[in-house]
């Protein structure tokens, strides 16, 4: 690979694969090279079973079978999800019942559209919590400092660290109240929090069914548009068009918005000191 492949952008990765010039099983070799286990970034680190996937990717494009933008690509899961041939224990000292064992929506769409999981992430017991600790398997390193223990954030903690370490180009998470955003922030990557409904949440271990919401972290805005316009049921035609469009767009194409009044009115004034 002639550009580090930490320089790459996800649709930049694509169109190497698409004109030959780079493969799956190369790119997760170089992934699974970077791995680096002091962080504990995973409870379940996969490499072979992540090597087999890349075969079967690199196979599938070689009989012109394309899955889209994240055949290939090396994404990390996060603890909550099943995974076949994994157990999921959502941050616990024990494995989660059957029900919470197997593979739901989400998974099974990358696993049918030839993505390569690289192991199960780390996440904070059941998800409550932000900071990102855990007593039972350890808390993930921040790798932002290389000398003191930092947290990473939660409660998608070890998924940030995946992408930091370069065993992932997309982490899977969910997120309930920041647990996307949080690590996101903490590890200097993007977290997307899909608005609640949009993705199927079946097959993730729930914190707060009414709220819980699955999402992604990546290492730039545009793989953020192109990993979410992959997964997402209603993007997935639109997707290259829409990174596309967010590519040529500025700061000044958008309009921020404030819910001042709608957090304030008719609010105690206890509350609003």
């Amino acid at each position: 690979m002639s550009e580090p492949i930490e320089s790459l952008s996800l649709s930049a990765i694509g169109r190497k694969f698409r004109e030959g010039s780079l493969n799956a099983v190369a790119l997760t070799q170089h992934c699974i090279g970077r791995h680096e286990p002091s962080l504990n970034a995973y409870r379940e680190w996969t490499p072979e079973p992540a090597l087999r996937q890349a075969e079967q990717a690199d196979e599938a494009f070689a009989n012109a079978q394309d899955g889209g933008a994240l055949q290939g690509i090396p994404i990390s899961v996060k603890d909550l999800y099943g995974v076949d041939d994994t157990q999921t224990f959502a941050g616990s000292p024990a494995a989660m019942p059957p029900p919470w064992q197997s593979e739901g929506e989400i998974i099974k769409g990358l696993r049918a559209s030839h993505a390569v999981f690289s192991g199960k992430t780390h996440t904070v017991e059941f998800a409550f919590g932000g900071l990102g600790v855990n007593s039972h398997w350890g808390t993930p390193r921040n790798p932002w400092d290389a000398d003191r223990h930092r947290v990473p954030g939660g409660s998608s903690s070890g998924a940030g660290v995946s992408l930091c370490e370069g065993t992932a180009l997309v982490a899977l998470g969910s997120d309930t109240a920041g647990s996307v955003r949080i690590p996101a922030s903490m590890t200097g990557n993007v977290g997307l929090k899909t608005s609640y409904g949009r993705w199927p949440v079946s097959g993730i271990f729930p914190l707060s069914p009414t709220l819980d919401t699955a999402g992604i972290l990546t290492k730039s805005v545009a793989d953020a548009v192109t990993a979410f316009s992959a997964i997402d049921p209603h993007q997935r035609s639109y997707g290259p068009r829409l990174a596309r469009e967010v590519a040529r767009c500025s700061p000044g194409d958008f309009v921020m918005g404030t819910g001042e009044s709608a957090l304030w009115d008719d609010c105690e004034p206890g509350i609003c000191e």
